[in-house]
């Protein structure tokens, strides 16, 4: 499939020079970082869910709206928060984001309720778009030829920030209680605030459109570009059935044959390796072959990993294997939208990338949602069935959108 970006609708305003590519290997890597260690905030929660389900008294369906409403905020702060990125200076946003964040878990770490509890995960992802505004600053920095090998890059470290939230929270939450995780990661994000107002450049704003306008814009990108509209479907889909499997996970885990506890169900986490290596490949792979293979590819991945899942989740080795197929399948399809969409519109990357994003994390707090509910009702198989047809909308959405864009 050939795609031929547009130049996008930037009816706001009329743009800014942006700052000149900069990219080196020592910023590419304080990116990669700070994205990781930020992006891990929306995730200590999935392996501490039935330690806090037990602490405030909550059943498994009920324990997994922790999860959604911390997706449900991401979605929420994409929307509100990162479009700032057009028209402020990056490095200013990043570091107030970064302290908001520190409050609101907090907030979570003392949750006397799961009202409280529900109402913390929700800044919690509010406030964690760090990363969000990160990706598209180092689209600003680095040379045209490398930036998909950059986004993979970042990704990789975002990736990794993941494994290492579950990882980590896992075994703090069975040493110290799941409290104690929360307090943990608000001094992290003041440490990282901290570094980044030292370090970060200066990046100027994109654009000098007022806010309002700049919010009605996102509706205008989302009618006008069918590759944008294509890859919202697409990344929200897979990141709802990717939301399904570790909201789950842990409940998997503590039921026979395998009666473990959080740690094991951090532990897991090392299967997110896999999405950590697609990432960089991914990227490569995007730039060598286009974008709409791998996302064919990935597809299957993930409906491949959910079918291993829903059939042979009692055999260790083939529940590994399932979470890896999984991770690996979501990333490579990440990374491969997140390609097409930082094509459109060079000086509304931030505003694309709040409609994309967004997108992905509605459908992941659909996917928690709908996951728990899942469970509580037909178990481990019946949620992997439910992951299942998300990826079949995944799959539909490539395929109607990949003959629109032919179309057009």
């Amino acid at each position: 499939m050939d795609e031929k970006p547009g130049a996008g609708p930037d009816a706001a305003s009329a743009a800014r020079p942006g700052p000149a590519p900069v990219m080196g290997r020592t910023l590419t890597f304080t990116l990669a970082v700070a994205a990781g260690v930020s992006a891990a905030n929306l995730y200590y929660n999935q392996p501490l869910l039935d330690l806090i389900g037990r602490s405030l008294l909550a059943s498994a369906g009920q324990t997994s709206r922790i999860a959604m409403a911390t997706q449900a905020g991401y979605a929420a702060g994409l929307l509100l928060f990162t479009p700032l990125g057009d028209i402020l200076p990056k490095r200013r946003l990043i570091v107030s984001l970064c302290l908001l964040t520190a409050g609101a878990l907090l907030g979570a770490a003392g949750a006397p309720s799961m009202p409280a509890m529900e109402l913390a995960s929700f800044l919690i992802g509010l406030f964690t778009v760090v990363p969000q505004v990160i990706i598209p600053l180092a689209v600003d920095l680095a040379p045209p030829e490398r930036s998909g090998r950059v986004v993979g890059t970042v990704m990789s470290g975002l990736l990794t920030g993941i494994l290492a939230a579950r990882i980590a929270s896992g075994t703090m939450g069975a040493l110290f209680g799941w409290r104690a995780v929360f307090v943990a990661a608000a001094v992290v994000m003041v440490l990282l605030g901290g570094v980044l107002l030292r370090t970060l450049p200066h990046a100027p704003a994109q654009t000098g459109a007022r806010y309002g306008a700049l919010l009605r814009s996102l509706v205008t990108l989302l009618r006008t570009e069918p590759v944008l509209r294509e890859a919202s479907l697409i990344g929200g889909a897979l990141f709802g059935a990717f939301s399904i499997l570790w909201t789950v996970l842990v409940f998997r885990l503590v039921a026979a044959p395998y009666h473990a506890g959080s740690a094991a169900a951090g532990a897991f986490g090392l299967a997110g390796l896999a999405g950590v290596l697609a990432a960089p490949l991914a990227g490569s792979a995007a730039d060598r072959r286009g974008p709409a293979f791998m996302i064919r590819w990935a597809i299957t991945c993930v409906i491949g990993a959910y079918l291993i899942l829903a059939l042979w989740s009692s055999i260790l080795p083939l529940l590994i294997l399932g979470v890896v197929l999984l991770d690996f399948g979501v990333q490579a399809a990440q990374i491969s939208n997140q390609s097409r969409i930082y094509a459109l519109s060079a000086t509304a990357r931030s505003r694309v990338n709040s409609v994309y994003m967004a997108a992905y994390f509605v459908g992941g707090s659909l996917g928690s949602l709908l996951g728990g509910i899942a469970y509580d009702a037909g178990g481990f198989a019946l949620a992997c069935t439910v992951g299942i047809a998300f990826s079949l909308v995944a799959l539909g959405a490539h395929g109607v959108g990949s003959r629109a864009i032919r179309l057009r």
